[in-house]
């Protein structure tokens, strides 16, 4: 599974709350946050390969009426110790 990030800047602040609910909707979309910084989402994919990274990012999510731009980060590697953090 390829673990994909796609950092979203909306076209104004008013369409990031359904903006957010439309970029969930897509198919191979894991998780969609808001967030403060630079970006106003972040959206994490989980992909079984490289051809559905572009399908998911170009076709279907920059295709999504409110979205200014995109920029994607593709995961080599995961570490983390969540579940021993776990109660």
């Amino acid at each position: 599974m390829i673990k994909v990030f796609v950092f979203i800047k909306a076209t104004g602040p008013s369409v990031v709350a359904e903006l957010g609910k439309s970029v969930a909707d897509v198919e191979g979309v894991y998780e969609c946050y808001s967030v403060t910084g630079e970006h106003d989402l972040i959206a994490v994919l989980w992909l079984r390969n490289h051809e559905d990274i572009a399908l998911v990012v170009t076709e279907k999510i920059a295709a999504l009426a409110g979205i200014s731009s995109t920029t994607t980060v593709i995961a080599f590697r995961t570490y983390s110790s969540a579940d021993e953090k776990l109660v």
